[in-house]
């Protein structure tokens, strides 16, 4: 700041001027009118007006590098029109990601990227375009392109060039990959001791398959092409390494390939793998019974063999953990133990692997299961006695599995018209299962942690609920391979910078939908030569974000020199 002094015919007036640098522009603001001769002498008290109005400016110069800012006093025209041109709206949420975004030293390893391929755009910016607004404002890459104009740093990138970074980045997915696991586990170690696997799909709405959009068992039963993807999270629920494949590939087949990618380009060997029953084959559980690997898997009660079903379906036999006390589940006490889970286990050869089996039984289980079957009972009389039902579907989790179809009479004739009943046969056949589940495994700890492993699988489910529920992964706007893939890096990118920002710095207190729900509405208004004004209400979300990441943006005006504070800072 410095002091201005302009003259005229009848007056000399003193200002408090300040350079203004925004937008690439260079600009002069008034930021404070010290008065005309006669006021500043008055103010001066018997000092020299001129000596008293610049050591004045020496001392808001003095408290401002202290970062102890005066107030600014704003004049505001009822009858001046705001530019057309202006932009008055920005968001300030991705602040707190583009922090994390620069820990994990995204901008070293698109530049080297960029070394390798010579071409002249900005990768690490339009990278971190295509992050924040994943988050943010997820759409199509035309969207992000568009939306990204409210961020405070306005991406300079064009949008050809966008789509052309699309390409670059399906060819480096797997440096991007394993240089990003490089830096996350600096800035945050990474738990590899127990790494989460699952498939998921999505949906394409086109008749035509290609090279990777095929028809596939859809997870949505959805008629339309699809493409898979298959994710590994960390012991933390970080997620660690992903792959795309084809709608139509095996999922049993996918798990192998990317294990040895994380062998290969992680350095990682001596882990346990623990998935979901659709993945446990028997080759994946060979492939985890070597080199110090182990498997968590559940297992199907009703596709083992007869003396094993046997076995687990005994009501004697089964313990507490920690209690040697043997227990008949048919005599259970069920309000002393309507929380508790009680397992019994033996080690079995099944498939040529020998592995451990652990059955658990929970009476608050038992009764869910039952509830929900009972209901699924009513809503297939309901569709009997409406006569609407034809053909009974075989779906697991659909009523209308207990109807069935027969072609004979009361009497028991055969009749060429068929009749519906309902086959309460079914039922009782499920409800022998009640309660329970069922965990192979090949490592010899306690059935405390055996069981703390497998239920900690929810979270991969979570985080594919997160990418295409909040993130919008779906529907994809792209239609070329080498961008579709693409367009799943941004994801699986986007899905480590939340999880660090949710679990890291906010340590699991909020919820998915709070977080990014107020990284969208940090919002700020801005004013032309002083700053930003912030929009939003500040709560205790907003304060824990402030407070995790070590600066402010809820004063009364964050001023350009304070947001460029805060970048310098990351």
């Amino acid at each position: 700041m410095r002091l201005q002094i302009t003259s005229s015919a009848n007056a000399k007036c003193f200002y408090v001027v300040k350079s203004v640098y925004y937008n690439g522009k260079h600009t002069n603001k008034v930021v404070e009118k010290l008065g005309n001769l006669q006021e500043v002498t008055a103010k001066a008290q018997g000092q020299d007006p001129v000596k008293w109005a610049k050591a004045y400016v020496d001392e808001l110069n003095r408290k401002e590098a202290e970062e102890r800012e005066e107030e600014v006093t704003i004049r505001f025209s009822p009858t001046t029109r705001i530019s057309t041109e202006s932009q008055r709206r920005y968001s300030g949420g991705y602040m707190f990601l583009k922090q994390i975004y620069h820990a994990l030293n995204f901008k070293s390893i698109c530049k080297e990227i960029s070394n390798r391929h010579g071409f002249e755009y900005d990768l690490n910016e339009i990278l971190q375009m295509l992050l924040y607004t994943r988050i943010i404002y997820p759409g199509s890459k035309l969207s992000s392109h568009e939306l990204s104009s409210r961020f405070f740093d306005t991406p300079k990138c064009s949008l050809h060039q966008v789509y052309r970074a699309l390409d670059v980045l399906d060819q480096e997915s797997d440096y991007i990959q394993a240089k990003l696991y490089e830096t996350s586990n600096q800035y945050h170690p990474r738990d590899t001791s127990v790494l989460y696997y699952d498939c998921t799909n999505y949906f394409f709405e086109i008749e035509e398959e290609d090279e990777i959009r095929k028809y596939g068992k859809s997870k949505e039963h959805r008629p339309n092409p699809i493409v898979q993807m298959g994710l590994f999270l960390d012991a933390d629920g970080i997620p660690l390494a992903y792959h795309i494949d084809s709608g139509n590939t095996n999922e049993q087949k996918t798990l192998k390939p990317l294990e040895k990618k994380i062998i290969r380009d992680f350095g990682e060997d001596h882990f346990v793998v623990c998935t979901d029953a659709g993945l446990a084959s028997t080759d994946n559980r060979a492939f985890n019974s070597i080199c110090g690997r182990g498997f968590v898997v559940t297992q199907s009660l009703k596709q083992l063999p007869q003396p094993i079903q046997e076995w687990a379906l005994e009501s004697c036999g089964w313990q507490l953990a920690g209690d040697t006390k043997t227990y008949d589940i048919s005599c259970l006490d069920e309000e002393q133990h309507a929380k508790s889970v009680f397992y019994k286990e033996q080690w079995i050869e099944l498939r040529g692997i020998r592995q451990r089996m652990v059955v658990t039984y929970s009476i608050a289980s038992r009764n869910y299961q039952r509830k929900i079957r009972e209901r699924q009972i009513g809503q297939a009389q309901k569709a009997l006695d409406r006569s609407k039902e034809k053909v009974p579907a075989r779906s697991q989790n659909d009523y209308r599995r207990f109807i069935q179809q027969s072609f004979f009479t009361k009497e028991g004739e055969v009749s060429d018209i068929c009749r519906l009943n309902l086959n309460m046969d079914i039922a009782q056949k499920e409800a022998m299962y009640d309660g329970l589940y069922a965990v192979c495994t090949n490592l010899t700890g306690s059935v405390r942690q055996i069981l703390a492993i497998n239920r900690q699988r929810w979270e991969i489910e979570e985080s594919f609920r997160i990418m295409k529920t909040e993130f919008k992964g779906r529907p994809v706007y792209l239609s070329k391979e080498q961008r579709i893939r693409a367009h799943f890096l941004t994801c699986f990118l986007s899905l480590v910078l939340y999880r660090l920002l949710e679990k890291v710095k906010l340590q699991n207190r909020f919820t998915c939908e709070d977080i990014i729900d107020h990284l969208r509405d940090c919002e700020f208004c801005h004013l032309e030569g002083q700053g930003f004004i912030p929009v939003f209400v500040p709560d205790r979300l907003y304060d824990a974000l402030q407070d995790a990441a070590g600066f402010r943006l809820d004063c009364q005006l964050l001023s350009y020199n304070a947001l460029s504070r805060i970048k310098k800072s990351f």
